[in-house]
């Protein structure tokens, strides 16, 4: 039985292995460095209002892919939109719907709270998913390049603000 649902604390454990298989794929796997309490305190706060949230795709009581987001703002729109920070199918489930599956049900979830903008970024060589994106209906955003501030430029920055 295949079932796209909202992730539980319980599937944190398998949210990170997929998290660790893509990165594998992405062929960065010393950059996924999450933990279990790490992503607790985001997705699942004991205090507050989760910063992130999470869907899987479970076949027979399996996890098995994942969609994980989080809120952005329009300055333009004045209204929240969601980003799509990873999606990702275990190799022996691709092809079988559940990626688009997951987009849809993120799709659904813009639509029935106002969203006008579901945004993502994907790595230039990943066809696959670059084809599947296409066939939902997505459009490249040749113009805009992602920017990233890490480590020493980034404390070096925030330093400067002192």
């Amino acid at each position: 039985m295949r079932v796209i649902r909202e992730a539980t604390e319980q599937d944190i454990p398998a949210i990170l292995a997929l998290v660790q298989e893509l990165a594998d794929y992405e062929k960065a796997p010393e950059e996924a460095v999450g933990t279990v309490d790490a992503y607790r305190a985001v997705l699942f706060p004991e205090t507050g209002s989760p910063t992130a949230w999470a869907h899987v795709a479970e076949v027979d009581g399996q996890v098995v892919g994942i969609a994980v987001w989080f809120l952005t703002f329009s300055t333009w729109t004045g209204r929240n939109g969601l980003w799509l920070e990873d999606l990702y199918v275990s190799p022996a489930h691709r092809g079988s719907g559940l990626g688009r599956q997951l987009m849809a049900t993120l799709a659904r979830v813009c639509t029935e709270r106002g969203y006008p903008r579901m945004e993502w970024t994907v790595l230039d060589w990943n066809t696959p998913a670059l084809e599947v994106y296409r066939h939902v209906g997505a459009t490249p955003q040749e113009e805009w390049t992602t920017q990233r501030l890490t480590g020493d430029a980034l404390a070096a920055l925030g330093a400067a603000a002192r």
